[in-house]
């Protein structure tokens, strides 16, 4: 039977996108379970597997036993991680 390049990348594209999809559902899952955010408000506003790791980074250094300025330091060391994440939220918000 001959190797049908097509046919691999169709079914290749489908797997990965059947990947994708379930890993992202389950960490909507993982953070509407500590936040007000439902798992659909999550998924539509960081559908990128990414955003929402960076979205965990973020609700981690919140919800951390750490003073305020700690928290408030730690969110400026990484601004540029986070300032996607945070416009997506206040647009959320407002």
């Amino acid at each position: 039977m001959p190797f049908d390049i097509n046919e691999f990348k169709e079914k290749f594209g489908s797997a990965r996108q059947h990947a994708l999809d379930k890993t992202n559902n389950e960490l909507a899952s993982e953070i509407s379970s500590v936040s007000r955010l439902t798992n659909e408000e999550i998924i539509d506003l960081f559908p990128e597997t990414t955003d929402m790791e960076k979205l965990a980074s973020l609700i981690e250094i919140v919800n951390s036993s750490e003073e305020q300025n700690t928290k408030i330091n730690q969110i400026v060391a990484n601004a540029e991680k986070f300032g996607g994440i945070i416009l997506s939220l206040v647009k959320k918000i407002i």
